[in-house]
Parts: structure tokens; C-alpha cells; sequence
């Protein structure tokens, strides 16, 4: 592929962000034969798939995924320079393209991001939510900056990136009221056949709480494995079992999910890492990611 066609791009940038062809022809005036032929002409030119059918939807490629990126890049440069032209535009400032892995408790990754947002000099965050695995692979054909995740890259994942800590947290047990009052008494031996909610056993926090359990000769009743550290919480909230998160975020947690801190759990830590394509950082969003991180968020635990 010599040259690129940006009408077949805008075709397929349209259709992956409305998530159908039916609806990208509505939005585009356009009949489907004529999108469909177009799609398959540019998949054909790029030399792989870039959409699949994923029940009634279509859903992206791994290399889909890398198109669009640039795509929604390219075309959002467009409507700022129609609106600059008209002198409708903003001074444009930085962007950040962001990875958060989907284990990376919210709270802290909002903790992380939030302080970019009151900068001097204005910063577009384009914030993207996967597996580790694959926002590595994202870097590495730099379609992100960095990735913020709750463990360091690895040899393994294949990727030219280099880990930079962002610090660490103790860890906490949290209850909603209306359990907390049984388990706060004798704690951590109170926790025995507790009701617990824990992260996935591919997270480095639930090797750790596993260690943590036989060490101190704990047996808990598990009612539920959850990935998403958010969806972790309101199940929590709700009642339905005790879970942990890091205690650099505990004041936001009680005050935002109604919960109770039953007491720290000794020797078990949560580390985060800035995973970039430089060793060195030279994205300034970057740098200021990280100094926040060791000088405000962490300040406590180093």
C-alpha cells in the first residue's frame, strides 16, 4: 500500500465508531453496498482484517484498533482546523494518549491523570481502558505514550518498554457498614470464612492476598473473582462480601462507595508503573504523571 485512500479511512473510522454499517450509511447518506464495497476494498489494500462480527456488532481487529487510533487522531486534527480556520479554535496544546490497564484500581488511576488537567499549558487526554497485553502492544507501534499499570512489564510481553515506578501502597480490607461491625473485632484473625471479594488470579495483588491468606491461616468464603477493580468495589458497597484496595486511596473509597476500613493487611503492597517506549521521559504529561505520583499520591509510603 502505497498511498493512503482517507476516504476509505473516514469510511471506516465512521462505521467502527457507530459500531455497524447500517448505522454509519444513516449518518453518511450512503447506501450499504456502497460502504461495504469500500471496506472491502481498503482491508483489501491494507492487507488484513481490520473489523469482525462479534454477535450483531462489529468489533475491531488488533490491527483495526491500531488504524482507528490514527484515524480518530487524523480526523479530530481535521475538525480543529475547519474550526481554527473559522476562527472558532482553541490554542491547541498538548496530547496524551493513555493506556490504563483494566486491574489498575480507578481511584488511583484518577489520582494519577487528575493533576494533568489543572496544568498551565492545556493537555487532551485520550484515555484508553485494555488488557495490559495488548496497550503494550500499542506502544509499541506508538499509538500510546504510556501505560498505567499494577505490574511491570516483562520480557515476555514481547515489547521494546521500559517500566518506571510510580510508587507503592499498603493494602486495606474494606466493608460495607452493614458487615462491618462483625469482622472489625480481632482483626485479621476475624476474617476467617469471611465473605470476600477478590481480584483475578492473573493480578499481582491476588498472588499476593493468596500468600497473604496462608500465612495467616485464613480460609475466606470467595463469592466472587472480579477483574474490573471498580465493579469490585460496588459489588463490596453493596454488601455482598469484604474486599481490599490500596490505602493511598482509603479516605476516597469510604467517601465514595459508603465503606469501612476494617484495618491494614501487613506485608502486602500494590506497585504501579509508567510503562513508555523511552527510557528516558521526554512527553512532559509524562514526567508530570510521575513526579505527582512520588510527591503527592505515595508521598506516605516511600
Amino acid at each position: 500500500m502505497e498511498r493512503l485512500n482517507y476516504q476509505h479511512l473516514y469510511y471506516f473510522w465512521t462505521v467502527a465508531k457507530q459500531g455497524s454499517v447500517s448505522k454509519a450509511c444513516a449518518l453518511l447518506h450512503l447506501a450499504q453496498p456502497t460502504i461495504s464495497g469500500q471496506l472491502a476494498v481498503f482491508e483489501q489494500n491494507i492487507g488484513t482484517q481490520l473489523l469482525r462480527k462479534e454477535g450483531r456488532k462489529l468489533a475491531l481487529t488488533d490491527t483495526g484498533r491500531t488504524v482507528f487510533n490514527y484515524a480518530e487522531e487524523i480526523f479530530t486534527l481535521g475538525r480543529e482546523l475547519t474550526q481554527t480556520l473559522k476562527g472558532q479554535g482553541n490554542e491547541r496544546g498538548l496530547r496524551l494518549h493513555l493506556g490504563v490497564a483494566d486491574a489498575l484500581p480507578k481511584l488511583i488511576a484518577y489520582r494519577l491523570i487528575a493533576p494533568l488537567l489543572k496544568q498551565p499549558e492545556p493537555v487532551q487526554i485520550h484515555c484508553y481502558e485494555d488488557k495490559t497485553e495488548r496497550l503494550l502492544s500499542e506502544i509499541a507501534l506508538h499509538t500510546i505514550d504510556l501505560v498505567l499499570a499494577d505490574m511491570p512489564a516483562t520480557p515476555a510481553s514481547g515489547a521494546k518498554v521500559f517500566n518506571h515506578l510510580l510508587g507503592e501502597s499498603a493494602v486495606g480490607v474494606f466493608a460495607a457498614s452493614s458487615l462491618a461491625g462483625r469482622y472489625r473485632q480481632d482483626f485479621p484473625r476475624s476474617l476467617n470464612g469471611a465473605p470476600f471479594l477478590l481480584p483475578t488470579a492473573n493480578t499481582a495483588l491476588r498472588r499476593s492476598l493468596n500468600q497473604w491468606f496462608d500465612t495467616n491461616e485464613l480460609s475466606p468464603s470467595i463469592q466472587a473473582e472480579v477483574e474490573d477493580s471498580a465493579l469490585l468495589k460496588t459489588f463490596g458497597a453493596a454488601g455482598v462480601g469484604l474486599f481490599f484496595s490500596p490505602m493511598a486511596v482509603a479516605n476516597e473509597i469510604n467517601r465514595q462507595y459508603g465503606t469501612v476500613l476494617l484495618g491494614q493487611v501487613d506485608g502486602v503492597v500494590e506497585r504501579f508503573y509508567a510503562i513508555t517506549a523511552q527510557r528516558k521521559l521526554k512527553h512532559p504529561s509524562v514526567a508530570a504523571i510521575l513526579m505527582n505520583a512520588q510527591e503527592d499520591l505515595f508521598e506516605c509510603v516511600f
